[in-house]
């Protein structure tokens, strides 16, 4: 299943450019009162899941895919909300025994500020607020201080923050990359750690 979804989202990401390849070149800055829909994918790099050793190695959330749908509306040109759902198939590395998936989502509620727009590019900043939810295939167990443990699955807030740039092919058809730093509270339910992700994405949106 993790495979798949791999495969669907790079077959995804090379239909879309192909599409975007063969249409016309009338461009568009953005208007008031407008939404849009994004689809996107890209990396999202992990960091430690413990605030601890567990039997002696620290838990890691790696680096790995991520994957979503954005929605946004524009209230003026340059400001506008935006709300997305990311999915990030990953993997718990750094344990003493074999390596344990995660499935983690990410729901966030951002504003978007547009600046020096142009024709053809609009560079922006993002911000805001969200949830991240862990799904581990099975607890993490091993010994911290010499106590067994059992670590489960959990969820934590998250904040982000970041910079990107749009470029309308048409007035209706939007290339954007995005960078994002992301924090996480927690993604499990003890010895956990805050983490500290970067989030680079491409995508693919209709305006309307």
């Amino acid at each position: 299943m993790r495979a798949k979804w791999k495969s669907l989202a790079q077959t995804a990401v090379l239909s879309g450019m192909g599409l975007l390849l063969t249409t016309g070149t009338t461009m568009a800055q953005v208007d008031p009162k407008t939404s849009e829909v994004h689809v996107y994918a890209g990396y999202l790099f992990g960091d430690d899941l413990t605030d601890g050793p567990v039997s002696g190695q620290t838990p890691q959330l790696d680096d790995d895919l991520v994957l979503g749908l954005r929605y946004a509306y524009n209230f003026t040109s340059a400001w506008g909300f935006e709300a997305s759902l990311g999915y990030n198939p990953n993997t718990v590395t750094e344990l003493a025994g074999p390596d344990v998936d995660m499935d983690l989502w990410l729901v966030d509620l951002n504003a978007v500020w547009r600046f020096r727009q142009s024709k053809k590019l609009t560079p922006y900043l993002t911000f805001g607020l969200g949830y991240a939810k862990a799904d581990l295939d099975r607890p993490l167990t091993g010994t911290v201080d010499g106590q067994n443990v059992t670590i489960e699955d959990d969820g934590g807030t998250t904040a982000n923050v970041g910079v990107g740039l749009a470029y309308s092919l048409t007035d209706s058809v939007v290339l954007r990359g995005d960078l994002r730093y992301r924090y996480i509270g927690s993604l499990v339910d003890t010895h956990d750690d805050s983490l500290n992700s970067p989030e680079a994405t491409f995508g693919v949106g209709w305006r309307f």
